[in-house]
């Protein structure tokens, strides 16, 4: 049962809300159970954590006071289970397992990768998986999407038994992996995962979860909940796959989950609202027979309303989709003002890999060239560039997401995703503040939408000019350089054009909604 904390806005909606978040008919899928009691949850807390090594403490910390009898359940795009989650301390696969041994009960949906030989992370989840289940848990690898997609949802919740007070979730871009564990100094994890080697040896990671506590833990349990009850293989049936299956252990059909806790009480003032990314497919998603696109839904609601700002951190912003309804804001709001944070380089920017990504992306920007858009990266004090792995996005100071999702075709409908979208002005502008302060090296970042434009425009221009004569002189502040990717030649477009349509960013939706270009 959802929880009595929810609202909608058909119903009796607090302040604003109902302006922000979708209705449940705008949510477009009456078979998930996550709207039963509403669109949206009421009191809840939740706090941003940035960076890999704040979210990893945090987790450690309410893994330890686990005891028989809680629960933890998680999903998750890669594992890697000798990661550390702080130095000199566990790692996350010695933990869970520690915890499985002594009575928790560990449930984990993981996808079921493809080829390492393809920079995935099949052997990577694989063994996270069986060493898990050896020590009780059950983690399930799950390939349930369509062909050339994944499971990208990145969710942890711990539930205890009689104390639902105390139970928490965790909702952002952070895999439990190599690669994700830095701080503020942008130093990177000392367990490197493969990157461009422009990233240097131990690549700068920048990213953010959202901590959550209150009646929203019951809602994103029952996201787990119902890819866990799908009935459909887990995987493909071909011969190789079930003998890699049994060689690993792994189970082939999930057991029937206990009954549920009671749904945590009121815990803060926040509402939040769960988004998702479910693709057509056959067989379908029951719980999404006709696919699910709120996470797409939602931001066109929140760009329909943009006036001031629209602040985003992300990983590709490549999908000219995408960008074509930021667009369309800027036409409706003349005051608007956009500012993004991505990546210098693509992750793997090979010959192969490189140019269909920087195709996407050029193409994409085109569509923002604007006095009133502005493109930035970072780069850390040595001047490495910072790989910007986060999903942030903050409307006017008043709504934000942070999730799974990135601002593409893909995550809007293919892989499958999770987000959490919160509508309170005190969060929204205290995340801002401090992504601004650290990215800006300023202790005033509350500034209004034009002055702040108009710094982030110096303070980008000074590090370039700086650079370009030879970084003589001490190093100006802040970490922001302007973003120009690099350019693909007429050769290399020929072919990268179709392999970003149809490999790097693929369209999910029915044919009915791609001819008619909606979400």
């Amino acid at each position: 049962m959802a929880s009595s904390v929810c609202r909608d806005w058909e119903g009796t909606g607090v302040g604003m809300t109902y302006e922000w978040f979708l209705s449940a008919g705008e949510r477009g899928n009456a078979a998930t159970g996550i709207d039963e009691g509403g669109a949206w949850t009421e009191g809840n807390l939740v706090r941003p954590l940035v960076h890999g090594a704040t979210y990893f403490r945090r987790l450690y910390d309410e893994l330890c006071g686990l005891r028989s009898g809680d629960r933890v359940y998680f999903t998750d795009w890669r594992g890697d289970p000798d990661e550390v989650l702080f130095e000199d301390g566990p790692s996350i696969g010695s933990l869970l397992c520690d915890l499985a041994r002594t009575g928790v009960e560990i449930r984990a949906l993981l996808w079921r990768s493809h080829s390492d030989r393809m920079n995935f992370n099949s052997q990577q989840n694989q063994r996270l998986g069986t060493e898990l289940n050896e020590a009780g848990a059950e983690v399930l690898l799950d390939q349930r999407v369509r062909r050339l997609a994944s499971h990208h949802q990145k969710l942890f919740v711990i539930r205890h038994r009689g104390d639902p007070d105390a139970d928490v979730a965790f909702v952002g871009g952070i895999d439990l992996c190599h690669g994700r564990r830095d701080d503020a100094r942008h130093l990177g994890d000392p367990q490197t995962a493969p990157m461009d080697p422009r990233y240097g040896s131990r690549a700068p990671w920048h990213d953010v979860v959202l901590e959550i506590h209150g009646p929203a833990v019951g809602e994103l349990l029952r996201c787990f909940v119902e890819r866990w009850d799908d009935p459909h293989p887990l995987d493909r049936r071909t011969p190789y796959r079930m003998v890699v299956q049994r060689l690993a252990r792994m189970p082939r059909h999930p057991s029937k989950l206990p009954e549920a806790f009671p749904d945590p009480p009121p815990a803060g003032p926040h509402p939040v609202q769960v988004l998702r990314t479910y693709a057509h497919k056959h067989p379908t998603f029951p719980f999404a027979p006709h696919g699910e696109y709120s996470v797409a839904r939602g931001y066109l609601k929140a760009f329909a309303r943009a006036k001031t700002l629209v602040y985003v951190e992300d990983q590709y912003l490549w999908s000219a989709e995408v960008t074509h309804r930021l667009r369309e804001a800027l036409d409706r709001s003349p005051e608007l003002r956009i500012i993004a944070v991505v990546p210098r380089y693509p992750d793997q920017d090979g010959r192969i890999s490189g140019p269909p990504a920087r195709y996407a992306q050029l193409e994409a920007l085109r569509l923002l060239e604007s006095d009133r858009v502005a493109v930035y990266n970072l780069e850390n004090e040595y001047g490495v560039p910072i790989y910007v792995h986060a999903k942030v996005c903050i409307v006017d100071d008043q709504w934000l997401t942070c999730g799974s999702d990135n601002f593409n075709r893909r995550s809007w409908t293919n892989d499958s995703e999770l987000t959490c979208a919160i509508e309170s002005a005190d969060l929204a502008r205290s995340l801002r503040s401090e992504l601004w302060s650290e990215h800006l090296a300023t202790d005033a970042p509350d500034l209004d939408p034009i002055s702040g434009f108009k710094l982030w425009q110096e303070q980008a221009a000074t590090l370039d000019e700086w650079i370009a004569n030879g970084c003589l002189g001490p190093r100006p502040p802040g970490r922001i350089r302007r973003h120009s990717p690099h350019p693909v030649s007429r050769l290399q477009t020929a072919w990268a054009s179709r392999l970003a349509r149809h490999v790097y960013d693929p369209d999910g939706r029915p044919r009915a909604m791609r001819r008619r270009n909606a979400f």
